[in-house]
């Protein structure tokens, strides 16, 4: 056993490694993580583009949970992008809680680094919606990708707000979970292989990850208002039945609630939980 833990990081010293990764999120030029946010912002939005294919044309003898699972291991990807090559993620800088409660940074550094990232991971996403939208990958499959876009951006914008708020939280507890458990790894296929199953799980259940949505359900509005209509007649389904995707109902029934989810369920029931039991118990 004694063997095993010389190759991973102990508890208390994963929070010493969250604790000095808060502190350097927040203290740097805020510029950079602009800019850093962007790349994780897109990598996410990515992320998602690949799980849509995998739940595009499934067929009624596929198991539900089964194909939920292979979309939530492919959205995976998006993470583990931005942890190998070290790009900020709004949902992972919740965590920068530790770093303030610590003392290394301020309340006023804490929040306009989470401010800085969630605009440049909104960018990011941003990004990848156009890139999508002008590709026409909307149209793979005779329209079916589109229309697995209208579902699920539809799905998420009709959840009650406390569901959308619970849903959040759960999200981000499995995030921050993998990013944190992501901390004792030492090599690089330890980070990627503790960073799946987490990751996996929230995407394959249906929680709610703020960025993700800010690729999603944008994509969704732009599809639902603006598809061609060669688009609509390939689905065979009508326009107005996705009329309700719009800017109101994902900023206020999804957006928000959500947001405010996954910064309780990252910062404080791992980031401070982990911090309260780990490190404060041992001094």
């Amino acid at each position: 056993m004694n063997k095993m833990i010389q190759f991973m990081a102990t508890p208390v010293q994963m929070v010493d490694i969250a604790d000095n990764a808060g502190a350097y999120k927040a203290r740097k030029n805020q510029w950079l993580s602009f800019l850093s946010a962007i790349s994780s912002g897109a990598f996410i939005a990515l992320a998602f583009v690949f799980y849509t294919t995998t739940q595009t044309g499934l067929s009624q003898d596929v198991s539900w949970g089964l194909a939920k699972l292979v979309g939530g291991l492919v959205f995976s990807l998006g993470l583990i992008m931005v942890v190998v090559m070290g790009t900020e993620l709004f949902t992972s800088s919740t965590m920068t809680m530790v770093s303030r409660v610590t003392g290394k940074i301020t309340t006023a550094q804490m929040l306009r680094n989470w401010c800085v990232v969630y605009a440049g991971n909104f960018v990011g996403a941003l990004f990848i919606v156009a890139l999508i939208w002008f590709s026409g990958q909307m149209m793979v499959d005779h329209g079916q990708w589109g229309l697995t876009i209208l579902k699920t951006a539809q799905h998420k914008i009709h959840h009650q707000w406390w569901e959308a708020f619970s849903l959040g939280m759960l999200c981000n507890i499995m995030v921050c979970a993998a990013v944190w458990m992501s901390y004792a790894g030492k090599t690089l296929t330890d980070k990627i292989l503790i960073m799946l199953l987490p990751i996996g799980m929230f995407v394959a259940s249906g929680f709610e990850h703020s960025i993700a949505n800010m690729f999603m359900i944008p994509m969704g509005i732009l599809i639902a208002h603006f598809g061609s209509a060669d688009f609509w007649q390939q689905i065979g389904i009508s326009q107005a039945q996705f009329a309700d995707i719009d800017g109101y109902h994902f900023v206020m029934k999804n957006l928000i609630p959500v947001t405010l989810g996954n910064l309780v369920g990252g910062g404080v029931c791992i980031g401070l939980v982990q911090y309260a039991t780990s490190k404060a118990r041992a001094h």
